[in-house]
């Protein structure tokens, strides 16, 4: 038996793995989806969403991709893995994501193919979207020129392509390495750790869509949960899910406090609770 079956779940409510099944439309993820669908749909160009470590950005842009429907947009999402790319591997991927294959080597051709498959979309009627999570990689001022180049294609005054970066706050120091496409970010918008209530309804939230009937969790272990991992999405889970077990393993029907500060314990949290609240 493990505590799926000890709490009478269907599933694992806690993991930080991305399922868009388990996405928390809090107040401002909300807001945020609305300002970067504004920014979209009237083709701003470049629109960017910016948060800390945990706080839901990755889980956001699968979201939004989700949502941009087939009919009127052409989108993709690309991740960026590595800060050893190159801007003509860049180029390159974003034209494969808009559906274009066998690339030639040569710039100037590849910036041919471009413009065409954008000019393609626009005729079509739909609109092209790139997304790009974990955008803090993209490090380098000749990649911040390659996007300003870009964003230059335009038809009838008209952008034909707007991307939207999803990354940490050091985004915006990349962004600053070419001070004219800075000055093109049309919105920008930052995803802050949740307050005590949502970080209660969040929890919640998860348990319900993994099958939950009751409440699992105490009140004072919600608010445990909140004070050690500062309202963080990701940190919230990795408790969560721990104290699931701890309380399986003890055969406990509920979660208190006291396990809750047992697994952050464990897990080296009360380290970092105790320096934020300094």
């Amino acid at each position: 038996m493990s505590y799926i079956e000890f709490y009478k779940l269907k599933e694992q409510p806690f993991t930080n793995t991305v399922d868009t099944k388990f996405y928390y439309n809090s107040a401002q993820h909300s807001e945020a989806l609305l300002r970067l669908k504004h920014a979209i749909n009237t083709m701003k160009g470049l629109a960017v969403l910016v948060g800390g470590i945990g706080t839901g950005k990755t889980t956001l842009a699968r979201r939004m991709l989700d949502e941009l429907s087939e009919k009127e947009y052409e989108s993709a999402l690309l991740v960026i893995i590595h800060a050893n790319i190159t801007p003509q591997w860049l180029l390159k991927k974003i034209i494969t994501q808009l559906g274009v294959e066998d690339l030639p080597d040569d710039k100037t051709e590849l910036l041919s193919k471009l413009c065409k498959r954008l000019m393609d979309i626009h005729e079509e009627g739909k609109k092209a979207v790139v997304l790009i999570d974990e955008a803090q990689m993209l490090q380098t001022k000749e990649i911040m020129e390659e996007f300003r180049g870009i964003l230059n294609i335009e038809t009838d005054g008209n952008k034909l392509i707007t991307f939207v970066l999803f990354g940490m706050p050091e985004l915006d120091t990349c962004l600053s390495l070419d001070e004219p496409l800075k000055q093109r970010i049309a919105m920008r918008y930052k995803l802050q750790s949740f307050e005590e209530s949502t970080t209660e309804e969040y929890i919640r939230f998860r348990l319900k869509i993994a099958g939950c009937n009751s409440e699992l969790f105490s009140k004072d272990a919600l608010e445990a949960i909140h004070n050690y991992s500062h309202g963080i999405p990701r940190l919230i889970n990795t408790i969560c899910d721990n104290a699931l077990l701890e309380g399986f393993l003890r055969k406990k029907l509920r979660i208190d406090a006291g396990i809750i500060k047992e697994v952050v314990n464990d897990l080296g949290l009360t380290n970092n609770n105790k320096a934020a609240a300094k």
